[in-house]
């Protein structure tokens, strides 16, 4: 467990990173806190909450920490938590991983309102790469469905495309959410109505990547289908052809010793001709169906 302490103004930050569950009693006893919280702020894939509780307001909030190539479609592999606990003339936040832009050099005159929604802000502002990514990634195989081949994409890149943007989709909602819930107490400061901003932003993008990514999966599969017909089409298409000939071919193939035909000086070309009619009337009957 790493402890850091920093002095503002009118507040103190105590930043608690990669604690165990050891700590969680001196945690506890060392800011008055509610031991179930404390220990929430630990749990594995916690989605962002908001609760009161006497002596102070707790957050949890998620940010993306993670890469929207790897194959995972799971809410603790692709962000990480930071929970947040906010005293009169105290902010404690406490997380696993170490993120970078936690090391921010605020000025010390700053509130401690406009201190927490700065972390938050950064916090949203880490999905803006993913969700580009993921928006990018999409029309890529789109001009590859329609403009090249599509048998060279694989369901499976579609699929994580498809979770990672409904995650993210989920996680942003659930903040939207929280953010929602507190507007009487922040809604004075200008980065409130930025967090607002980003998120109905970033909702839509990821929003609008799901849709795009069903219906890219659905015309995928249509395509494919489509493709398979025709080779069933084809195919059906040379067994009309071909079985009608073959049978004259064994008919004539029994080798029987009482077989008129074949004692025929132009049996084979008889055969030929019998041959050569069945198709000429296969091919007239398919070209009248529009087949061909």
């Amino acid at each position: 467990m790493i402890i850091t302490e920093k002095q503002f103004d009118t507040f103190k930050w105590v930043d608690v990173e990669n604690p165990e569950n050891k700590d969680l009693a001196q945690i506890t006893t060392a800011h008055n806190l509610n031991y179930y919280l404390v220990k929430d702020s630990l749990e594995l894939g916690h989605l962002p909450k908001y609760e009161q509780t006497p002596n102070a307001i707790f957050f949890i909030f998620r940010a993306y920490t993670s890469d929207v190539n790897l194959k995972i479609d799971a809410v603790g592999e692709m962000s990480n938590k930071i929970a947040f606990f906010i005293f009169e003339d105290k902010i404690l936040t406490i997380h696993r991983a170490n993120f970078e832009f936690l090391k921010l050099q605020e000025d010390t005159h700053i509130k401690l309102g406009d201190f927490f929604l700065r972390i938050v802000s950064l916090m949203i502002d880490s999905y803006n790469k993913p969700t580009k990514d993921l928006a990018d990634k999409i029309e890529d195989i789109e001009k590859a469905v329609f403009l090249k081949d599509p048998r060279n994409i694989l369901l499976e890149e579609l699929y994580y495309i498809k979770s990672q943007s409904r995650i993210l989709k989920k996680i942003l909602q659930i903040t939207q959410n929280v953010v929602d819930q507190v507007s009487e107490k922040y809604s004075s400061s200008y980065l409130y109505q930025d967090i607002r901003d980003s998120l109905l932003r970033l909702l839509t993008s990821n929003e609008e990547s799901v849709e795009n990514s069903n219906q890219l999966m659905n015309t995928y599969l249509s395509i494919s289908n489509q493709k398979n017909n025709e080779v069933v089409r084809l195919l059906t298409i040379f067994s009309a052809f071909f079985l009608p000939l073959t049978f004259i071919a064994g008919v004539y193939g029994m080798n029987f010793k009482f077989m008129p035909e074949i004692n025929w000086q132009v049996g084979y070309y008889y055969s030929l001709l019998l041959m050569l009619t069945v198709v000429i009337v296969i091919y007239i009957w398919f070209r009248r169906k529009k087949i061909l």
